[in-house]
């Protein structure tokens, strides 16, 4: 699996029938679809680029007015899927940064553009889950590796408007590491 695609809808009834668009429209491993906060649904997949593509867009052609984000990546990084099953084996934690966003989708890409732009870990991407449709990253390395990779996740064209706040934790207390694990 080299590429992600995900749709994120207002709502579950649309989200569940733009998931079943996207999964009858090419071969592709569905890798979440779920509901989350704020009564939306997301569906995620996995595969080829050109079947992820097309997944994408006949979720999206199917419902439109209720589409609140989409994306595919070509060349997800590893660390992506990991973090979004919160299955990230971190040793060392460094410095943390963390990065809040609006949507789903973005909190996604923002990790993506982190961990491609220095040598990070990701730790979670927690997606809308008790968070009142909210989504965040959080991240760990040395400190300049961090801010590098927080900067670069906020920067992306992709989530301009959509990220809340970040911030980068040069020594978190020990107290609280144990929280982000």
């Amino acid at each position: 699996m080299n590429a992600i695609g995900m749709v994120e809808y207002n709502n579950i009834p649309s989200g569940i029938y733009a998931a079943d668009a996207m999964l009858k429209a090419a071969e592709v491993q569905l890798l979440a679809a779920q509901s989350v906060c704020a009564g939306k649904y997301i569906a995620v997949i996995g595969g080829d680029v050109a079947p992820v593509r097309a997944s994408v867009e006949a979720a999206t052609s199917v419902m439109p007015g209720m589409l609140v984000d989409s994306m595919v990546i070509p060349s997800v990084d590893p660390q992506v899927m990991t973090a979004i099953n919160a299955y990230s084996d971190v040793e060392y934690i460094g410095a943390v940064g963390i990065i809040e966003t609006f949507s789903l989708v973005s909190a996604i890409l923002a990790a993506d553009a982190a961990v491609k732009a220095a040598n990070v870990q990701l730790i979670e991407i927690r997606l809308g889950r008790g968070l009142g449709g909210k989504s965040f990253v959080t991240l760990t390395g040395l400190v300049a590796a961090v801010e590098a990779a927080v900067k670069a996740g906020t920067a992306i064209e992709e989530v301009q408007g959509l990220i809340t706040s970040s911030v980068v934790i040069p020594s978190p207390a020990k107290e609280l590491i144990g929280s982000l694990l």
